[in-house]
């Protein structure tokens, strides 16, 4: 009975990512066909829209007065925060970079997690582009470092936690759960083969 249930889990949350996909997908093509068309590394939008965007754009000085002024003082605190994001991005990327094909598993695509692509949008002036850069950065970072420990934590410990927990990676769900020691070994190897470059998926 015990066994029935997690695969019924296990099948309801392979066909809960399967649809993730597809509508990121569909509002990836919406948005696309709505707005902009992206061409190689270029994102490109039609002339009345990039029109538009050129009359919203509030020169900087403008901005300079009218931004909140907390957001100022607090600039120099933020962007500090870029020594321990670099810091923790050159030490993750050369463990990765050294063990991923140790272990057999395969890297993670920088390209993939840590995007700019906002500096192409004419309704932001210069300086909210160099937020957008630094905020796609950190988020991407974090985002890119989180699935290299996603694929360590499957390739070392793919067990679940007895409590619940408030936010996991997308690797999480489909872990073992906590106190499933049945075959635990040879799982654990199914998990492992799981991550190696030709196999790959979020198992």
């Amino acid at each position: 009975m015990e066994n029935n249930m997690n695969e019924r889990v296990q099948q309801l949350l392979t066909q809960m990512n399967l649809l993730e996909d597809e509508l990121r997908t569909a509002l990836s093509e919406q948005q696309s066909t709505m707005f902009f068309q992206i061409k190689g590394k270029r994102v490109e939008f039609e002339q009345s829209i990039k029109a538009t965007h050129r009359k919203l754009k509030r020169n900087f000085f403008r901005w300079l007065v009218t931004d909140r002024p907390q957001n100022l003082i607090t600039g120099p605190i933020i962007y500090s925060m870029i020594v321990p994001l670099l810091v923790t991005d050159l030490f993750v990327s050369f463990y990765q970079i050294t063990c991923f094909p140790i272990y057999g598993i395969k890297k993670v695509k920088r390209g993939d997690y840590i995007i700019f692509d906002r500096q192409h949008l004419s309704y932001l002036n210069f300086i909210e582009k160099f937020h957008c850069t630094y905020c796609a950065y950190g988020t991407g970072m974090v985002a890119y470092i989180s699935e290299i420990i996603a694929r360590t934590e499957q390739y070392f410990c793919p067990i679940k936690h007895a409590r619940k927990v408030l936010s996991t990676h997308a690797r999480y769900s489909h872990f073992l759960d906590f106190g499933e020691a049945e075959n635990y070994e040879a799982k654990l190897e199914e998990y492992r083969r799981a991550l190696s470059p030709d196999r790959i998926d979020k198992k």
